[in-house]
């Protein structure tokens, strides 16, 4: 029986990967994990809570308009920082007040994939 999420991968195009820290890493606080043996040719890995997120080098790149991971955030000042910052770095935020009792919005990472950051 499945009892959690390991991982999400976003896809992204070839040389990602300062753009990647820099998103991810930077403005969203994410912890870079180090990549096993055979995987450290391109991408970068984060921690997310339990979980990680995984920014995979994708030749044929083409953004995810749709689907999308889903960043949960401490708490609501821990959102509205967050947008604040994103705001400030140049990030569209878009927010969405359509699950009644849930605050959230989305963004965009640097290659067009949609990513949607909620409070609990």
């Amino acid at each position: 029986m499945i009892d959690g999420l390991d991982h999400v991968q976003v896809a992204a195009p070839p040389g990602c990967e300062r753009e990647a820290r820099g998103f991810y890493g930077r403005l969203l606080g994410l912890r870079e994990l180090e990549k096993p043996e055979g995987l450290r040719g391109s991408g970068v890995w984060f921690a997310a809570g339990n979980a990680e997120l995984h920014v995979g080098v994708d030749e044929g790149f083409t953004p995810a308009g749709k689907a999308h991971p889903g960043l949960r955030v401490g708490s609501e000042a821990e959102l509205d920082t967050l947008a604040a910052t994103l705001t400030v770095a140049g990030a569209d935020v878009h927010w969405d007040d359509r699950i009644a009792g849930r605050r959230r919005f989305f963004t965009a990472d640097p290659w067009g994939n949609r990513i949607e950051v909620l409070a609990p």
